[in-house]
């Protein structure tokens, strides 16, 4: 077999028996009222470029996210829409904030502390929903089938990066609308080393 025959074989393996990996930033996802205290009535976030799970989306929004302490300047806005606000952050900007949230699932907000978010003049206190977003995997379940793997189970990665370690505890979240993708944060990417294009095993 000629190199290149088989260095296609080779990558297509790999691909087979590994998960793409993403860093998500700190991000802000708003309810309906929400927008429209933030931006006014009727107001419609902008759509910048589609994430790679479907059907999500950053905007061209950018607001600044407060907490006791300290604030996060030009915090992106994700979209679409939610039922209730959500701000999603690194225990390293937590402790810029002066908050210690809660370690969550995206939409696991009961017991989580507030934040107030600001756009210009307005201002908007939100009652609960600062996380440390927990790590975890999405993933289709054709994918989810083929690594054994169910909804709800908690794995072990290990990245493939210029730092390589091995990440405990991720949970595997499966739904036909998910694309199959890790999503560690800034904390987790830069202790590994992370690079666009890693992937996981």
């Amino acid at each position: 077999m000629e190199t290149r025959a088989l260095e296609t074989l080779a990558e297509e393996i790999v691909r087979r028996l590994t998960v793409p990996m993403e860093a998500s930033g700190r991000h802000v996802h708003l309810s309906r009222a929400a927008v429209e205290q933030l931006f006014g009535a009727g107001y419609q976030l902008n759509k910048v470029r589609d994430l790679s799970q479907p059907g999500q989306f950053v905007c061209a929004e950018r607001v600044t996210l407060q907490g006791p302490k300290g604030e996060l300047k030009n915090v992106v806005l994700l979209g679409p829409e939610r039922p209730e606000c959500q701000a999603e952050v690194s225990l390293t900007d937590a402790v810029v904030l002066g908050e210690r949230p809660p370690v969550r699932l995206s939409g696991d907000l009961e017991g989580s502390p507030g934040f107030t978010l600001r756009y210009g003049n307005r201002v908007l206190p939100v009652d609960r929903g600062l996380i440390a977003a927990k790590r975890h995997i999405h993933m289709t379940p054709v994918d989810a089938g083929q690594f054994g793997v169910r909804n709800g189970q908690s794995v072990r990665l290990k990245a493939l990066t210029a730092r390589p370690l091995t990440f405990g505890e991720v949970e595997v979240r499966v739904s036909e609308k998910f694309s199959t993708v890790v999503h560690l944060d800034y904390d987790e990417a830069n202790a590994c080393g992370f690079q666009k294009g890693d992937r996981g095993l």
